[in-house]
């Protein structure tokens, strides 16, 4: 019978003000001893992705910001991590007016789910958000960044975003992949 893989050990090879990176030594299920480089958050539980959409309009607010590790601007859903101590709901609302000035209503929460589990145990949970037109009727709101954020916001119709993301990424500009899967499970009428 097969055992179930376990970690062992976790050892920080080194660590910064937001990441670490660590070496995780596990047993796999033959009962070998293996290693694995892995990077973590240093603070926080997790992150959110906020799928927020106009209802009257059907568009999507999505964010434009530079992301050092990839050297360009990339095209994504507005984001950020859950702070200690608060919910996925708390920091959905807080990132997404943080980053765009809208806020909207709570529709569905996901269950935590992981970005990229080759590379890091990060979990995303999914916050899907309806905004009310009438609530920014006078124009778009204006956005509370942090220092060093340079988001730009942008709608989209959803009927036009896989076009909207073509176009993106032919001007040089990089697409979140969550919103590529996003995009292809759009049905255009």
């Amino acid at each position: 019978m097969k055992k179930k893989p376990e970690i062992l050990a976790k050892k920080v090879l080194g660590k910064g003000k937001w990441l670490s990176i660590n070496e995780l030594s596990w047993q796999d299920s033959e009962g070998r001893i293996r290693s694995w480089e892995t990077s973590g958050r240093v603070t926080g539980s997790g992150a959110v992705m906020i799928i927020a959409v106009v209802k009257q309009r059907d568009e999507i607010v999505l964010v434009k910001q530079f992301r050092p590790p990839t050297a360009r601007f990339v095209i994504e859903f507005p984001a950020g991590l859950i702070d200690d101590g608060e919910s996925p709901a708390l920091s959905a609302e807080r990132e997404l007016y943080e980053e765009t000035g809208y806020h909207g209503e709570i529709i569905e929460i996901s269950a935590p789910a992981y970005n990229s589990p080759g590379m890091s145990g990060e979990t995303v949970t999914i916050v899907r958000m309806e905004l009310d037109a009438e609530h920014f009727a006078d124009g778009a709101p204006e956005s509370c960044q942090e220092d060093g954020e340079d988001i730009e916001t942008i709608l989209v119709k959803r009927s036009e975003l896989k076009d909207f993301l073509k176009s993106q990424a032919k001007a040089g500009n990089g697409i979140d992949s969550k919103l590529c899967t996003y995009a292809e499970t759009i049905k255009v009428k």
